[in-house]
């Protein structure tokens, strides 16, 4: 038996001459990463790469130099009992004692009124960290544990009867979970939604729409808002039921989204939907908003300098957003890598870490500017430092909608 072997750093390139040099000399298996290949073909083992996507996953260690990396595994999912029992802690809901006497905190301010659904996101976005940190199984609270933070909130002083979001990591993700949990465990998804929705996915909005009436019936609530980010790409099976609730009873003048780019092949290494999934739901909310004559808008957040993402890329979602659909974007979200996520290993090493194809990186400030450039309908200047808009440090919003005007302000209904 000939064995031939590849030994360097993680991100060296190792798993693609492996293939390379397979293929040149005919050898039929590759051992790689757990995984045992046969002509192209996985039949054995398991990748270190989505053992964090398990519902059990198992400690990785790899040597780096003299030392080790170890990655610890996600907390399992917190059951509902103990969800309740750590929201029922008497907390105070007040900032810090190191914060008092130094006036407003423009954070704080955002979320005092603001009521926590659950924890977890099965989203899967290659740039997020939350599954990281919380877990790809969303774990929901009781509703007597979420109308009894209501009324405690109803009760707090300064309370004029608005709550500012009734949400989670997502919005519209409470009680969603897998029919088949036994299927669940032995998944290595990191995504319930992209590329397609999981058919084992029980995404019904009723028990949420169900929530947010009985939420809007406490004493005290005038009106209960959505503030989170929604998906909507979970509306596919509700007929548009969850849509027409949110709209007519939870938005506060604006309905925040992320569809983050345009092309498809930026959208497929984001782990996004088609752009054509948020072309379809900003005609449905126009056309509620029009038969309902609300005047609100569609707050739409998109990501430059994406892994994968050129600056023809930026050129053409200028064209779609601003000139097709006629939005008019305020700020821009420019990545930033953090720790744990598969963007993140696409900006360091510059490749597809499950294909090993090679991806455009902008990694320069100046290739960052200029992508960030073509949201305000700029031309940058051909290689000058600092071309384009200056970094604004924020998500990037857009506003479209009936009766929206530059400037206008909106008042909250109820």
């Amino acid at each position: 038996m000939h064995i031939t072997g590849f030994i360097g750093a993680s991100g060296t390139g190792k798993s693609y001459h492996a293939l390379v040099v397979a293929h040149e000399r005919n050898i039929d298996c590759i051992i790689d990463d757990g995984l045992l290949i046969y002509q192209n073909r996985i039949i054995a083992g398991q990748s270190a790469k989505e053992e964090s996507n398990r519902m059990q996953a198992a400690t990785l260690v790899e040597p780096v130099g003299d030392r080790f990396v170890v990655v610890n595994p996600p907390y399992p999912s917190i059951s509902e009992t103990d969800l309740d029992r750590s929201f029922a802690l008497p907390y105070t809901r007040l900032p810090h004692p190191r914060y008092n006497g130094k006036g407003d905190i423009p954070a704080y301010e955002m979320i005092k009124f603001s009521v926590n659904l659950h924890r977890g996101c099965f989203g899967g976005c290659s740039f997020c960290t939350i599954s990281a940190h919380q877990g790809k199984f969303v774990s929901s609270r009781s509703e007597e544990s979420i109308l009894r933070e209501v009324c405690q909130i109803a009760a707090m002083p300064g309370f004029k009867g608005y709550l500012s979001d009734l949400g989670g990591p997502s919005a519209n993700m409470y009680r969603m979970k897998g029919k088949n949990q036994t299927l669940c465990a032995k998944c290595s998804r990191p995504s319930c939604i992209h590329p397609s929705v999981c058919r084992n996915l029980d995404n019904s909005h009723r028990p949420l729409i169900d929530l947010y009436r009985k939420v809007s019936a406490v004493k005290g609530i005038k009106k209960a808002f959505i503030g989170s980010g929604i998906r909507y790409d979970l509306f596919e099976q509700d007929g548009g039921a969850y849509l027409r609730e949110v709209i007519r009873n939870h938005v506060s003048g604006r309905l925040k989204v992320a569809p983050e780019h345009t092309e498809e092949h930026v959208l497929k290494l984001m782990r996004k939907p088609p752009f054509a999934l948020f072309e379809q739901l900003n005609a449905d909310f126009h056309r509620i908003c029009s038969r309902e004559k609300l005047p609100y808008q569609l707050i739409p957040y998109f990501i430059s300098s994406h892994p994968g993402c050129t600056e023809r890329d930026m050129q053409s979602l200028a064209g779609k957003v601003l000139g097709k659909l006629h939005f008019n974007l305020e700020q821009v979200q420019d990545l930033t890598p953090t720790p744990m996520t598969l963007s993140s290993v696409m900006f360091y090493t510059g490749e597809n870490p499950y294909t090993h194809e090679k991806v455009y990186v902008a990694r320069s400030q100046d290739e960052k500017r200029r992508q960030k450039a073509y949201f305000f309908g700029e031309k940058p200047a051909m290689g000058q430092p600092g071309a384009g808009h200056p970094a604004r440090g924020k998500e990037t919003r857009g506003k479209s909608g009936p009766g929206f005007q530059p400037g206008r302000k909106f008042t909250k209904k109820g």
